[in-house]
């Protein structure tokens, strides 16, 4: 199925406006924002003519002005024109953070065609599969997958690969030593009628003509994957709408960001908050882009040194090794506006050794955590600066309002109460691909009118609006009746200061159904013995109801992360399981 013969639900404004006691802190004419009727690039042309001359990326020495960005954004767009690609065509990007991708989605989104964003890890089977399912007919690909790619490809119905190489945009004295130590470890094609390389490609469109295309802001503008509520991998389809609705909200939420402002693209762009927080935000607003193609947690320090970014963006667990990173022992950073994190939260105790932290480095600004789900686009909520409240995931999002409710129902419940988190605005998703029931599982009507994301994850909202996270629906265990929350566990063994990471799941039991097992990474210069371990009992006899306390213990040198740095919590309950079943 195309995705131009596909029917969305997509955002039909809202009806009926539900219960906001968060919307004292806004000024009344941000409650609900006004989208234009216009698709990402067109909204990017119109504010970066405010700021021609400014550095929009800076990439490994070499810096492009946002005068040079839209002039290569124009070639590419005329170049995907003149092989063939068309208003609603499918192109699969499949790279890391380099200027190419970027300027390869813009360019789509330009002549109205529609991005499928992919990791550049994914198996073989995997990308051959999603090109299928997205009947993708070109491919934008780094050339580490070239191998991959040329193994599956005739089994798509990809006719032309676009070979980008991490060396492309990188000034001559950073190319040449990556020739000599990297480029010479990596298959490429040769070019012929199925592979070409960027430069080859960027200029064929130079004799195209490209009539004006504003396809809209209800058009689907992106495709960005995610497990959805079933835990299979689903097509989020995104619009022009969504993307720009969150950058008109990161405006409003976070007014202290302006044209001078340096922002280090740390998250991957196959990522929503990667892609719209870290990059299309940012060029929205002006902003200079460090683009680094493969993040390094223990080169955090020096990226930071090097750049002195004004906006840090990534997931929590990375702001966290910072605090106990030594070489950040005498850096100053008074030069920091935002530090904002998705992806995951962090309790109190953590959010304060942040900010602690720094303010003990000359920061006049505090740790801003938000909740988001890609479904979303990026956050829907976030810690204001203007209005903190620690331990929380803030408030909602301008124009976006948020309730709590009864797992799987529309009922609401009472602030202060445990429920799902359930989301309307305008940077819901128009829908799953090609997945109608997965998409009205996920995007129900209430009774309100309103289209309302099921987001499968449990919080709570206090009076004032305040929302606090605490996981995944499906990761609650039940045990002997009771609800027991592996994230309140987790915050209890944190606490102590030889836990470096920690993550609890539900195993079978004979008659209590499920008990708690917990998975335990201790910090450098700590070892698994009796001692550490009783003192973690005690904590938990301290601090959880004894139905609550883990009845299982497995202490690692680490547990397993996703791709954007969350403990892989999954990957540990197939592990168990299978473990399990072979005893």
């Amino acid at each position: 199925m195309s995705i131009l013969d596909m029917k969305f639900l997509g955002f039909i404004g809202i009806k009926r406006k539900p219960k906001a006691p968060w919307k004292k802190y806004y000024k009344k004419k941000y409650l609900n924002i006004i989208v234009p009727n216009e698709n990402i690039y067109n909204y990017l042309e119109r504010h970066a003519f405010n700021y021609l001359d400014n550095i929009a990326i800076e990439y490994y020495g070499s810096k492009m002005t946002y005068r040079k960005l839209l002039d290569k954004i124009d070639k590419c767009a005329k170049a995907f024109k003149n092989i063939g690609i068309r208003k609603g065509d499918v192109v699969s990007i499949i790279s890391a953070n380099t200027p190419e991708a970027i300027i390869s989605f813009y360019a789509l989104n330009k002549i109205g065609a529609v991005a499928n964003m992919l990791h550049p890890l994914l198996s073989e089977n995997e990308i051959k599969n999603n090109l299928n399912k997205y009947l993708t007919v070109v491919i934008v690909a780094i050339d580490i997958t070239y191998e991959k790619i040329n193994n599956i490809i005739e089994d798509t119905n990809v006719y032309k690969t676009i070979i980008v190489s991490a060396k492309d945009s990188m000034d001559f004295l950073t190319k040449i030593v990556y020739e000599i130590t990297q480029e010479t470890k990596i298959k490429k094609p040769i070019n012929d009628n199925k592979y070409i390389y960027w430069k080859d490609f960027i200029n064929l469109g130079s004799k195209e003509v490209l009539k004006e295309i504003n396809t809209g802001k209800d058009f689907p503008a992106a495709i960005m994957q995610s497990g959805g509520s079933t835990g299979k991998p689903k097509g989020i389809v995104l619009s022009n709408g969504n993307f720009t609705s969150s950058t008109i909200q990161a405006k409003i939420a976070l007014p202290e960001l302006d044209d001078k402002d340096v922002i280090l693209g740390i998250m991957p762009i196959f990522h929503g908050f990667g892609l719209e927080v870290s990059i299309n935000d940012a060029l929205c607003i002006g902003a200079k882009v460090i683009v680094i193609p493969q993040f390094k947690a223990q080169e955090f320090d020096k990226l930071i040194k090097k750049y002195k970014p004004t906006v840090l963006v990534g997931v929590p667990t990375l702001f966290e090794a910072l605090t106990d990173n030594k070489k950040m022992e005498n850096v100053n950073l008074n030069y920091l506006k935002y530090v904002i994190a998705g992806g995951d939260s962090l309790n109190k105790t953590k959010v304060e050794k942040i900010n602690n932290f720094l303010h003990e480095h000359g920061a006049k600004t505090n740790f801003t955590q938000g909740f988001g789900m890609t479904e979303a686009v990026a956050a829907v909520s976030l810690d204001l600066k203007y209005a903190p409240h620690p331990g929380t995931v803030g408030i909602p999002c301008p124009g976006t309002y948020i309730k709590i409710v009864k797992p799987n129902t529309d009922k609401e419940v009472p602030y202060g109460e445990d429920g799902e988190i359930c989301i309307s605005g305008p940077t819901v998703m128009l829908g799953y691909y090609d997945d109608e029931k997965e998409t009205n599982k996920t995007l129900r009507i209430h009774k309100d009118g309103n289209i309302w994301l099921h987001s499968g994850d449990i919080g709570s909202m206090d009076s004032n609006g305040f929302i606090t996270y605490k996981q995944r629906l499906k990761r609650m265990i039940i045990t002997s009746g009771y609800n027991v929350y592996p994230s309140q566990i987790e915050e209890v063994l944190e606490k102590h200061p030889a836990v470096l990471d920690s993550s609890v799941i539900g195993v079978p039991h004979p008659y209590k159904r499920e008990i708690a097992k917990a998975y335990i990474a201790l910090k450098k210069g700590y070892r698994e013995n009796s001692t550490i371990k009783n003192e973690l009992l005690e904590l938990c006899e301290k601090n959880l109801a004894k139905y609550s306390i883990p009845k299982e213990w497995e202490f690692r040198n680490s547990l397993p992360k996703t791709i954007i740095g969350k403990v892989d919590f999954k990957k540990l309950q197939k592990e168990n399981k299978r473990k399990r079943k072979n005893e």
